[in-house]
């Protein structure tokens, strides 16, 4: 299974953002699939994650904010990234389940600007 990330880049405050993710080589359905995050100096911390059953859920910081969304068809998922603040600067992951077992994208960088 291999996930390539796409979207990133460098943003001012209060701008928006689309990163893609794009899954290929699966076999089975994907039960979960998300974003997480990783700043310089932090833990990897869950964004966002969405469910075949159409659960969505996230992060404290980005609710309201931030939206996931996925195309089961296309083995596809997007997060639309609105009002973006200095604090959402991170490399970004796509995650897929398959099978239950996850696999993590490669990670697209977003810098938001002060």
């Amino acid at each position: 299974v291999q996930l390539q990330a796409s979207g990133g880049g460098l943003v001012q405050a209060g701008e928006s953002l689309r990163l893609s993710c794009a899954v290929t080589g699966s076999l089975f359905s994907h039960e979960v699939m998300g974003w997480y995050r990783q700043a310089p100096g932090k833990e990897r911390e869950l964004v966002a994650i969405s469910t075949l059953g159409d659960f969505t859920n996230y992060a404290a910081s980005v609710k309201g904010r931030f939206t996931i969304s996925r195309d089961n068809d296309k083995n596809t998922l997007d997060l639309q990234m609105d009002r973006l603040k200095p604090e959402d600067t991170a490399v970004y992951y796509c995650m897929s389940t398959n099978n239950g077992t996850p696999y993590f994208g490669q990670g697209t960088l977003v810098t938001v600007s002060s």
